[in-house]
């Protein structure tokens, strides 16, 4: 309401916050959506030089993180202190906020390698805050990468073969009936969850030849289809999308018809809006359901109220901007 009458998404508070950062902070992943549409800037920063992903990462609020990168937010920018939003959420041992931001950025090495102005790492960050749970995931990716032979290629050799993309091999292991089609590793990770997460489109296609389940589900709870997802390999979604035909269990594609969507709202491992957790799953299912609709009936008044603005002769402030812009190109 207060974007519609002309509120300025960018204002800034003492700190040189704006309605980004503390949409960020707080977890409101709706109201920094709908701030991010106004046209505000999602690289905007404090005077700490704190982005909204910087607020993102360091209060845990993994939600309002991927949507910020999905709307093109930079996380390897830093602050004032040289710390990029990985460093700030092992700071304060947020996993699932840290596992994304490292799947996210160039390269494992990058995340994990990179210091702050007083030569930090998220390790040492993490050590000297006691968050175990960040220790214990950079050790375990450390391990991997250092000593792949040691632990998964024994345990899970086509598992590894499909994480790599090794058809040649994964076909001689299922054949050979050395493993099974839908086995899971330690993690009841599938054949393809591994091929899914790399994108390995190859490898998924053969599997599903073979009779892979396409919707086995891992120990997070997560399909193959989700796994692709979270790394945004959009090849392998759209695969499996075409086998699975759950076109509508993106969350960007709402279906007011489709139950499903309000009921798996949500981010495992996420802080966003933790003040409705008194709420048992059904009556956030139909609370969620009674807000998309209101909406819906204040969109539709939003166009009967642009319509009617427009025929007694007023002028949008998008129809501003494009005379703006004509005038500065005839000069």
């Amino acid at each position: 309401a207060l974007l519609l009458n002309g509120a300025n998404a960018e204002a800034r508070d003492d700190r040189g916050c704006t309605p980004s950062h503390l949409a960020a902070a707080h977890g409101q992943s709706y109201t920094l959506q709908t701030v991010l549409r106004s046209g505000a800037n999602v690289n905007v920063s404090d005077r700490n030089d704190w982005k909204p992903v910087h607020y993102a990462a360091f209060h845990g609020r993994l939600g309002c993180l991927q949507l910020l990168v999905r709307w093109g937010a930079c996380i390897d920018d830093v602050d004032n202190n040289g710390n990029l939003p990985a460093h700030l959420a092992a700071v304060e041992g947020h996993l699932h906020c840290f596992k994304y931001l490292v799947s996210k950025m160039a390269s494992v090495t990058h995340a994990l390698k990179a210091r702050n102005d007083q030569g930090e790492t998220p390790r040492d960050l993490a050590q000297r805050f006691y968050k175990d749970n960040i220790l214990q995931y950079i050790d375990s990716v450390e391990k991997e990468e250092e000593h792949p032979e040691t632990q998964e290629v024994l345990a899970f050799p086509a598992h590894v073969a499909a994480f790599k993309g090794d058809l040649l091999v994964l076909r001689r292991l299922v054949r050979s009936g050395v493993i099974n089609i839908n086995e899971r590793d330690d993690k009841g990770s599938t054949l393809m969850h591994k091929a899914a997460g790399q994108g390995h489109v190859h490898c998924l296609q053969w599997l599903i030849e073979m009779g892979a389940d396409c919707d086995i589900t891992n120990d997070a709870g997560e399909t193959p289809k989700d796994v692709a997802k979270r790394f945004a390999q959009l090849a392998a979604v759209e695969l499996l999308t075409q086998r699975t035909g759950d076109s509508n269990s993106s969350d960007e594609e709402l279906d007011a018809n489709n139950i499903k969507f309000f009921e798996k709202h949500g981010v495992e491992g996420s802080t966003d809006s933790k003040e409705d957790l008194t709420l048992d799953n059904t009556e956030k299912r139909d609370a969620r359901i009674r807000a998309y609709r209101k909406i819906q009936e204040l969109q539709h008044l939003l166009e009967i109220a642009y319509s009617n603005y427009r025929q007694l002769g007023g002028i949008t402030e998008e129809e501003k901007k494009v005379k703006k812009e004509e005038r500065e190109l005839e000069k």
